[in-house]
């Protein structure tokens, strides 16, 4: 009920046009091919993740627009002002595969041997959001581990390439282009001024503490990714 309450005094009526419309549009591209049942679950997926960043940045009280989605790229938040630290930014970076990874996992539990579909989109919603975990920004992975450290990112690198070998996706050719100004800062240390002074300045058990609920997250995310796709009907 709170949650209800918050979108419906946090979402516009333009907003709420914006996310159906778009979500309509997503769901109509994705049935064209995989059918309207699977479009609509698998729209609804990153529908939940994307309304775990937006709720968490609410709750932050910081100033967000509402989801917007692209057919075959995904769905994104508008953070209309940036955190002021990179505890508040880890927050909401993990708070989308958190609540994105509980639907996955409500779609795992309520299918059975005869229910191809729901494992399929368990499947796949187990899958984006361990792709988003990829500790490279502007993933969520390169947002919750910034507060480890940004240099964490560079290990995100040889993971994208391995995947782009594996599956040579333009959706991964996007992501390179995006994280190379990311990078790029790690080298500058913030010469251009564009992080906050102190922006990093985190105690060190906060530091532990996200790095645990990455690595457990992405560990779960492994796991169930595996199970769910040995579950899959032939």
């Amino acid at each position: 009920m709170k949650t209800l309450l918050l979108l419906l005094t946090g979402l516009k009526f333009g907003k709420v046009l914006l996310t159906g419309g778009t979500m309509l549009l997503s769901m109509f591209a994705y049935a064209l091919i995989f059918g309207w049942r699977y479009a609509v679950g698998f729209v609804l997926l990153i529908f939940c993740h994307e309304m775990g960043h937006y709720l968490a940045a609410k709750q932050r009280g910081l100033a967000v627009g509402a989801p917007t989605f692209i057919p075959f790229v995904g769905a994104w938040i508008q953070l209309k002002e940036q955190p002021v630290d990179v505890e508040t930014e880890a927050y909401v970076g993990i708070a989308g595969p958190v609540v994105g990874t509980l639907a996955a996992a409500g779609c795992y539990y309520a299918a059975d041997s005869s229910q191809g579909l729901m494992m399929a989109l368990a499947y796949a919603g187990f899958m984006i959001n361990l792709f988003n975990l990829i500790p490279l920004s502007p993933l969520d992975g390169g947002r919750i581990t910034a507060i480890i450290s940004p240099r964490v990112w560079w290990l995100g690198v040889p993971i994208l390439i391995g995947l782009f070998i594996w599956n040579q996706s333009p959706m991964l050719l996007l992501v390179a282009v995006m994280a190379v100004p990311h990078l790029l800062s790690t080298i500058r240390k913030n010469q251009d001024g564009t992080v906050p002074d102190k922006y990093y300045d985190v105690p060190l058990a906060t530091r532990f503490e996200y790095a645990l609920y990455y690595f457990a997250l992405a560990g779960f995310l492994g796991v169930m990714s595996y199970n769910s796709h040995r579950a899959l009907p032939s």
